[in-house]
């Protein structure tokens, strides 16, 4: 066992008994919203899984300590601390464990916990990518390589609509991800149901998603599994809206000469000023969507 590795009693008796388990990620919390509206978003997910028959795993780094399974006096923490807690990256593992600090987990931090703990469903808002002149900058998410080596299903609304989303995918194809679409042939842009790209495979139901990651890992093939989930139709944004905010949002940031880690968060803040608040609320609610949608997976998977 890991020393540094601590699961929830919670957890840790929904694995032993072969529970459904769902992680999720903890830079939404301190990241991705203000206080207190991230502790209540994060706690409503938390609750989704639970509605849909599923144990959720909130993943973070507290006091050195990987966590899989936060207690709600854990995620009031990180909330609280907001932007002040880390922004974790697989690099920042070993520091933040011998230091003791705190960590908030993105996508490929929640994935390296996850699979430590043996949990192998993951609930998110959008992965990261190839950002926009990567050409130039070789800018591009690490979560991308983590889906090319460790064994979770990330289950998204699509990859963040500020990255060049055509890259993205080029990137996924080299490093052998498969990238499904659930329900639909193209792939979703987080704010929007639409980006003109289009997906490796459509899968319609959670047995099946199930069933396809199951062959995966039962084949010994590395990596993961990308399923992008379109965001609800009542909630999903123009494309052109969206579009015209995130020019205005990267003329900004390449102005006042943000980069790395500190772009997408403030890439995002922007959007949400630009779009008056209205991106935040559809950031919310794919959020749900994917809970719900991994809860089922999660359960199929018990199954096979």
């Amino acid at each position: 066992m890991n020393p540094y590795l601590s699961i929830s009693p919670e957890v840790q008796e929904a694995l032993n008994a072969g529970k459904p388990v769902v992680a999720l990620e903890s830079t939404i919390i301190s990241h991705g919203m203000p206080y207190p509206q991230n502790v209540e978003t994060a706690l409503q997910v938390e609750q989704t899984l639970r509605d849909n028959g599923a144990v959720p795993a909130t993943i973070a780094i507290i006091g050195g300590k990987l966590k899989a399974g936060c207690t709600p006096e854990e995620i009031e923490y990180l909330g609280k601390k907001g932007p002040s807690v880390i922004k974790a990256s697989r690099r920042d593992l070993p520091v933040l464990i011998a230091r003791g600090e705190d960590g908030a987990t993105t996508v490929t931090t929640t994935m390296i916990i996850a699979a430590m703990a043996g949990i192998h469903v993951f609930a998110t808002g959008g992965i990261g990518g190839v950002h926009r002149g990567a050409q130039q900058t070789f800018d591009i998410s690490a979560d991308l390589e983590e889906l090319a080596q460790t064994p979770v299903m990330v289950i998204c609304a699509g990859a963040k609509s500020i990255l060049d989303l055509g890259l993205t995918l080029e990137y996924l194809e080299t490093k052998g991800v498969p990238v499904i679409g659930f329900g639909t042939d193209e792939l979703p842009a987080f704010y929007t149901r639409h980006s003109g790209f289009g997906v490796d495979y459509r899968i319609d139901t959670p047995e099946e998603l199930a069933a396809t990651f199951k062959a995966k890992l039962a084949c010994g093939l590395k990596g993961g599994m990308l399923v992008t989930n379109p965001i609800p139709e009542e909630y999903s944004m123009p494309k052109e809206v969206i579009d015209c905010a995130i020019e205005h949002a990267i003329h900004d940031m390449e102005e006042a000469g943000i980069h790395g880690k500190a772009c997408t968060p403030f890439l995002l803040a922007k959007v949400k000023d630009l779009t008056g608040g209205e991106s935040l609320a559809s950031n919310i609610q794919l959020v749900l969507n994917n809970a719900r949608l991994a809860a089922q997976t999660a359960k199929a998977m018990n199954k096979y």
